[in-house]
């Protein structure tokens, strides 16, 4: 991307590239396309009363699930904030679409010049595009998704207030179909207001919430640190939830909701240690939850536990509003799933198998791994810490209980786990001889998608853009 174009010029460059493509065919008048509200925050993983999790207070996402569709194996392609995004944007995988580590600032880590985001197909078949809040998938901007207008502040209420503002303009013109992406910070740690404190959910501006009492995960130790950090965060969710809430009554009241996808979802699991920034279950494991009172099979209180993965939400959403899938996207639309046929009558494939991956986020630490119903392998690349810590503290108040001392734990090469005995990856198994034919199956299922997907892993380490920047300095070359 030349970065010397105007935010114009790239918006008109995106969108003339997209027109230019044989792949999208217009709604006709008597199939008018459905508006597009794609809700999301971070760091949240499964973390919803609507998902299990009984001290999370969360009635307006519950609500919506009991109205829609929720989707109880989603998972995300990365446990880390850009790259999973990415792929929700992209529908492909992170090694395939640039973005292998985070977007901002130094890590800068970006969508290839030819990767085309939701937003700019959607502007390029007719849509009025719009943002606010968290834009994470690219460092370019709101320009680079396509997006004519867009609205910064990413705390939850001013989010919403914007959001809002936005809907409000948006039904003033009920013939032009919009799209609209907006993306709050909670439930993701937050400054404090002394700057020198240690990084908390609440930052400084909300309260813990117990009052449901406080859900441990098994992976983590009941401690009175880990209690005060679930306090905190089911604090924070309850924030999330209530400007989410704020949102879903406005469309409704502005009268859009019958004609309106609603999608809400979050990027990867929870920041705690052997969650968010891992490739374990509460790191992938990722809400998912969508409604269309249009179209049978959309809405409705459904609940679908197919594996399902963060891919197939560009490719679904195309779907609804007519429009082709680009080729190369890896996902594939979830209409099949939900009502019973594919995308231009071909049938749902169910999965049997997912992928994910890992490469930056703080530090170089390269995992990928494979999932099926029943176990789960991952191949380390590095011999980095057992697992990248996401408390952004000095001072951790949680724990988890494997491995028993963090500081002394390290990858091994691969890992294996039985889900059906050991859903929350407590035991290794790769060893064991009992495994030793899943293992060779989940190998070859693995080295065959790396290939398959080209993965620049299997030609050796991957380099960081600070990487190639700090190198042209270092030999005078910028």
């Amino acid at each position: 991307m030349n970065d010397t174009l105007t935010r114009r010029d790239l918006t008109r460059k995106a969108i003339t590239t997209a027109l230019a493509s044989p792949l999208i065919p217009m709604a006709s008048a008597a199939n008018p396309r459905p508006n597009i509200l794609l809700l999301h925050c971070h760091d949240l993983g499964q973390h919803l009363h609507c998902y299990g999790v009984g001290g999370v207070q969360s009635p307006n996402l519950d609500r919506l699930a009991a109205e829609g569709v929720l989707f109880e194996n989603h998972f995300s392609t990365a446990p880390q904030c850009s790259p999973s995004r990415s792929s929700i944007f992209t529908g492909r995988y992170p090694h395939n679409n640039g973005v292998m580590g985070l977007a901002h600032a130094e890590f800068a880590w970006e969508l290839h010049p030819n990767e085309r985001h939701l937003g700019q197909i959607l502007a390029a078949a007719g849509y009025a595009t719009a943002g606010a809040g968290v834009i994470h998938e690219t460092h370019g901007g709101p320009a680079r998704c396509g997006l004519a207008a867009y609205d910064a502040p990413a705390p939850a209420k001013e989010m919403a207030d914007n959001v809002i503002a936005r809907l409000q303009s948006f039904a003033k013109n009920p013939d032009k179909p919009f799209y609209l992406q907006a993306g709050c910070i909670e439930p993701h740690r937050l400054g404090r207001p002394d700057k020198n404190a240690d990084q908390d959910f609440l930052g400084g501006r909300m309260q813990p919430d117990s009052s449901q009492g406080v859900t441990i995960p098994p992976y983590l130790r009941d401690t009175p640190g880990t209690r005060e950090e679930l306090a905190e965060l089911q604090g924070a969710i309850r924030h999330m939830d209530a400007q989410m809430g704020r949102v879903l009554a406005a469309v409704k009241e502005l009268g859009l909701e019958s004609n309106t996808l609603v999608i809400f979802t979050t990027d990867h699991g929870i920041a705690m240690p052997r969650a968010k920034c891992s490739l374990y279950e509460p790191g992938l494991r990722t809400a998912f939850i969508l409604r269309y009172p249009g179209r049978t099979g959309w809405h409705g209180g459904v609940r679908h536990k197919n594996l399902v993965q963060n891919l197939d939400c560009l490719p679904t959403i195309l779907e609804l509003a007519g429009l082709a899938v680009p080729a190369g996207v890896h996902g594939q639309s979830l209409a099949g799933l939900m009502e019973g046929r594919g995308y231009k009558g071909r049938a749902y494939k169910d999965r049997d198998r997912i992928f994910a991956e890992m490469t930056y986020h703080d530090y170089y630490d390269p995992r990928r791994s494979v999932r099926t119903a029943t176990h789960k392998l991952i191949v380390n690349f590095s011999s980095a810490p057992a697992f990248m810590d996401p408390s952004q503290s000095w001072r951790p108040r949680a724990d988890t209980v494997v491995p028993a001392n963090h500081a002394m734990a390290y990858h091994p090469p691969f890992e294996l786990y039985d889900l059906e005995k050991d859903p929350w990856e407590q035991k290794d198994v790769a060893t064991d001889p009992a495994y030793a034919a899943t293992l060779r199956d989940l190998r070859a299922s693995l080295a065959g998608q790396m290939q398959k997907t080209q993965d620049p892993i299997l030609q050796g380490a991957v380099t960081s853009p600070l990487h190639r920047k700090s190198q042209a300095w270092l030999l005078g070359k910028r």
